[in-house]
């Protein structure tokens, strides 16, 4: 390695340049990087938590840096009380952001831990977020006939849901805003928690709110009958959005006790994303990064793994 310390004469700086020796002023990155988000439980259970969420800045010398988005965690399988997965972590410039936790399926079982902590299905209590970069998920309802689930927690700034009443299901966690691409966006939301309807007759229950593209949680529906989002089947918790490392919608509960397909399944967490902004254009990179540029500096957003040079 070169000795580029003291005072070069004009000789040594053309010797330098020639052998490809001349060092690279450093790089000022800005960086967002947001794991996966988690599952979310099946049947009356609670929301997905919210992926990881760091941000912030490094000065990086001249190479290649590696690039990994998390992938989101699947909701947990129809037929039973089934926990959502936690997700993948991401990770950029030394920089690892945590999977979100997977919801608690039915009847008692807690949320999981992760970047942000998954909601509790009923009568649980919700996971534990990574301090700084997420929060708790919420506890499940009190009850178990009229029980319902929790909302995960959200992401960074975001908040940990409040434990819902009896009878319904919660709100996921609100996820955390960044400018990094000049444009505010929010990502990094929490799952909603599934509802319970063994007591609703033909009437739902509606599950909670997933939040910045967190999937709703599961709606109650009579055997073999419409949920409220019109769809035939047993209210099975929705899928977060993609790249928003926001968690799944729990599962909901049918109000016939069969077994099986008759209990609903937990909605998939969505991916992550790493976003980096660079005082100067990157001499390559790989994965496919989407390249825009604003305020001068050039923003490269990975929706999967990659890599970045300069």
């Amino acid at each position: 390695m070169p000795n580029y310390s003291g005072i070069w004469t004009s000789r040594q700086q053309l010797q330098a340049i020639g052998a490809s020796n001349w060092p690279s002023p450093p790089v000022s990155v800005d960086y967002l990087v947001i794991a996966g988000g988690g599952g979310g439980g099946s049947r009356k259970a609670g929301g997905g938590g919210a992926g990881g969420f760091r941000t912030g800045t490094v000065t990086s010398p001249s190479g290649t840096y590696t690039i990994t988005v998390g992938a989101g965690g699947a909701g947990g399988a129809r037929g039973g009380g089934n926990d959502g997965v936690s997700a993948s972590n991401s990770s950029a410039f030394s920089v690892t952001s945590t999977g979100g936790g997977g919801g608690g399926g039915a009847n008692g079982q807690a949320g999981l831990t992760g970047g942000s902590g998954g909601g509790g299905s009923n009568f649980a209590v919700g996971g534990s977020g990574t301090v700084g970069q997420g929060n708790n998920g919420a506890a499940g309802t009190a009850s178990q006939d009229t029980g319902q689930g929790g909302g995960g927690g959200g992401g960074g700034a975001g908040s940990a849901p409040s434990q819902p009443a009896n009878a319904t299901a919660g709100n996921g966690g609100t996820g955390s805003a960044s400018s990094i691409t000049g444009t505010s966006v929010t990502y990094a939301g929490g799952g909603g928690g599934g509802g319970d309807g063994r007591d609703a007759g033909t009437a739902p229950y509606p599950g909670g709110a997933g939040q910045a593209g967190g999937g709703n949680g599961g709606d109650t529906v009579a055997c073999g009958g419409l949920n409220i989002s019109g769809q035939q089947g047993v209210g099975s918790g929705f899928a977060a959005t993609a790249n928003t490392g926001s968690g799944g919608g729990g599962g909901g509960e049918s109000s016939a006790q069969g077994s099986g397909s008759n209990q609903p399944g937990g909605g998939n967490g969505g991916s992550g994303v790493v976003i980096v902004s660079s005082s100067v254009a990157a001499a390559s990179t790989t994965g496919s990064p989407t390249v825009t540029t604003s305020g001068g500096r050039t923003i490269y957003q990975f929706n999967s793994s990659g890599s970045i040079t300069f």
